[in-house]
């Protein structure tokens, strides 16, 4: 969409949620003389704190600047639910100024429900969100890390059983950190990013010696082989789903990779 459609959409949008809104609904006296039901320009830019000859050129599609506050202020003015205020800011060239987030909740009873399939629910620092029996079994229950520990990466360079339970762990390890690399790049420089390297650092010399090579890979539904204490040998396909907003949450299912390893998935629970 070019630049004039999209002022153009944006004008049109605005118009017709202008539209939609009585006084009364805003708390405004519907005075004399009114051709429609909706409010008036000057009514919204007295709303919204903004001149009234400014706002008329916005609706008239002129090329204006619109800042972010002004975004929000006519969002909450026109009573947006949030799809529609995501609407408004896209149209305007901004991103969201408070995307939603995917419930929790939601998240858990998606995980639940694929067991016994081992599944779970990663946040965007790869920090465990959610995760089912098959999962805890698999790999141990996360629940009993501390919260600082509850984390992927720790999971697989600090937690000794793992490097004995992952077939190929120096492969499968250092791959997963050039994962982790390539995801989190925008958020490298945050406060949990930044401890998380750093305990890393101290608590495998694999972690220092293959951060510091800044190795960076895509996920391209990988394959694990696990050698489980009690099912045996487990070969799992790796499968992500990404959610639809910003938090960057991430849910991976394992399917078994052959018939073996799903006979053997009762086991893991047993």
């Amino acid at each position: 969409m070019s630049s004039a459609s999209r002022r153009r959409a944006l004008a049109d949008f605005l118009r017709s949620r202008r539209d939609r809104l009585t006084p009364a609904e805003v708390g405004l006296p519907a005075g004399p003389r009114r051709r429609a039901p909706g409010l008036r320009r000057e009514e919204l830019a007295q709303l919204a704190g903004v001149s009234v000859t400014w706002y008329t050129w916005l609706e008239q599609a002129r090329d204006i600047t619109v800042s972010r506050q002004v975004l929000a202020s006519l969002a909450r003015e026109l009573r947006l639910s949030e799809t529609e205020r995501q609407h408004l800011f896209a149209l305007a060239e901004e991103p969201p100024d408070r995307p939603p987030e995917s419930s929790p909740r939601m998240l858990r009873g998606m995980v639940d429900a694929l067991d016994p399939n081992p599944a779970y629910v990663l946040d965007a620092h790869w920090d465990f969100v959610a995760w089912n029996r098959a999962e805890a079994a698999l790999i141990g229950d996360p629940a009993l890390l501390p919260d600082a520990e509850r984390n992927l990466l720790w999971l697989v360079f600090a937690v000794p059983r793992i490097r004995t339970l992952l077939v190929d762990w120096p492969g499968q390890a250092r791959n997963l950190l050039a994962q982790y690399r390539a995801d989190a790049a925008n958020r490298a420089e945050d406060a949990r990013a930044a401890e998380l390297v750093r305990t890393l650092r101290e608590a495998s010399p694999e972690f220092g010696e293959w951060w510091a090579a800044h190795d960076v890979a895509p996920f391209t539904g990988n394959r694990r082989v696990f050698n489980h204490p009690r099912a045996g040998v487990l070969a799992f396909d790796y499968v992500k789903l990404s959610t639809m907003d910003d938090s960057g949450r991430k849910l991976f299912t394992c399917l078994p990779a052959d018939p073996d390893t799903a006979s053997k998935l009762p086991l893991l629970t047993a």
